[in-house]
């Protein structure tokens, strides 16, 4: 957290800084608890002046909502950036791949996300709209496995995507926790989310 933050960031243009100042954000939440996330501690932390984070984010509740909404934002990018495949299983479990990647990369982010780190903050309905949009991506992969016939012809691609999402997040929740060690953390993964796959698959197929 280098009090040079705004002054580096600044000339690259205002986007990098709100993001320059959001991840800031975010550390001090994750290092501090939610007493850091103050107007004035951002900027002291920053090295600017409060002005800067009342023009970007409004207020307090501002960064909060922020800070999710920018999670989940670049939750769908690392999830776009996944080249297409003709292979609708593997492009499904490179998905998968880059799902754990970014919630490794965003710990921070993704605990806000999830792990509900901002005591009284409730995501406005734009940025739950905003959270279910970055699974698009997941979901068109698992459309792609329905139409192919990967899966049974009776599966829900709303339920198949629903249940893959949350045994991710249940192994990524207990590798954060640090329950998985750094060994044994991708094997958990890759087991929990091919067992999830399976339910689903046509008869005679393997995840």
């Amino acid at each position: 957290m280098s009090d040079g933050l705004f002054a580096r960031t600044q000339l690259q243009g205002q986007e990098a800084l709100r993001a320059a100042l959001l991840d800031l954000a975010a550390q001090l939440l994750a290092a501090e608890g939610p007493a850091a996330l103050t107007m004035r501690r951002i900027a002291s932390a920053a090295g600017c002046s409060t002005t800067v984070l009342y023009r970007h984010f409004g207020a307090k509740d501002g960064i909060a909502e922020a800070l999710y909404q920018e999670g989940f934002s670049r939750l769908r990018l690392s999830l776009e950036a996944v080249p297409p495949s003709a292979d609708p299983p593997a492009h499904l479990a490179a998905l998968g791949r880059a799902y754990r990647e970014n919630a490794l990369t965003e710990r921070n982010l993704y605990q806000v996300m999830f792990a509900g780190l901002i005591p009284g903050f409730t995501p406005t309905p734009e940025a739950r709209a905003i959270a279910a949009d970055s699974l698009e991506v997941l979901r068109e992969a698992v459309r792609a496995c329905a139409q192919s016939g990967v899966f049974r012809p009776d599966v829900d691609v709303e339920e198949v995507t629903d249940v893959i999402w949350a045994a991710a997040h249940g192994s990524i929740t207990l590798e954060l926790a640090g329950h998985f060690t750094a060994r044994t953390a991708e094997d958990r993964y890759q087991t929990l989310t091919r067992a999830a796959v399976a339910a689903f698959l046509q008869s005679g197929r393997v995840a």
